[in-house]
């Protein structure tokens, strides 16, 4: 498949059904972990009080959920929070269709006025789909991490792209090109991590993800997690999460 052909079958992919990402009103006082999902900043209340422990999740339309039967509780940073110490405030930035350099934009502001003890970031899948060179990607990246690590205390949680080639929205890309950029990205995102001993990790969603792609884990739209694929993907950020000592119910 010619480069051409490869972007033009990404762009259709990238396309395709992604709602608006779900709000709901500020988190409520709880002895659970928050589940509080936005695409606008929070309140000043909830921005400035001092919470026990903060998780903020950045991303694009699997952050928000698309594809789970309830987005608000079944997306895969709901159901971390939903693993975190009891009080932890949790809320969920990621906005459906976002580019990592989009996201840069929109949703780290917020992020870093949120001053997160924990930062997940899943941004990869979108830009893949857009053929976005992996050096812009990683600088794209960067971006995002960066003033995480430099100007709050968070731990960050990098998704790499899993093994998308069974997914049934790729049926149409030639498998060997595919797994080409999917390389390509992971070794950026490995990298990038490197740059920040201790406080990036990368979770690794692409090692042994293929044999798990299948009609339970995919959702109708071919493309996004279903609840038991979001439940996966929840299990592999737990485990990066619980190696690195962050207590976890």
């Amino acid at each position: 498949m010619t480069r051409a052909l490869f972007a033009c079958a990404f762009a259709l992919i990238s396309c395709t059904a992604t709602p608006a990402a779900v709000a709901t009103s500020a988190p409520r006082a709880t002895p659970t972990a928050t589940l509080f999902v936005t695409t606008t900043a929070p309140t000043a209340t909830s921005a400035t009080s001092a919470p026990a422990f903060r998780y903020v999740a950045i991303g694009a339309s699997d952050t928000v959920g698309v594809g789970a039967s309830d987005p608000r509780t079944g997306s895969w940073p709901a159901r971390l929070a939903a693993r975190l110490p009891a009080g932890t405030d949790y809320v969920n930035l990621g906005v459906s269709g976002s580019l990592a350099a989009q996201a840069s934009r929109e949703q780290l502001p917020t992020a870093l006025g949120l001053r997160p003890q924990l930062a997940t970031i899943w941004l990869a899948v979108n830009d893949l789909n857009a053929n976005v060179p992996a050096a812009d990607y990683a600088a794209a990246l960067r971006s995002v991490v960066e003033p995480l690590v430099s100007r709050t205390a968070a731990r960050v949680f990098v998704g790499n792209v899993p093994d998308l080639r069974p997914v049934p929205a790729y049926a149409g890309i030639d498998p060997a090109v595919l797994l080409g950029h999917i390389t390509a990205y992971n070794a950026a995102i490995a990298t990038l991590a490197g740059a920040f001993p201790g406080r990036v990790i990368v979770v690794d969603l692409f090692t042994g993800s293929a044999p798990l792609v299948s009609t339970i884990t995919v959702s109708s739209d071919g493309f996004h997690p279903s609840d038991a694929g979001y439940g996966l993907i929840a299990d592999r950020f737990a485990k990066a999460i619980a190696d690195a000592g962050i207590t976890l119910r």
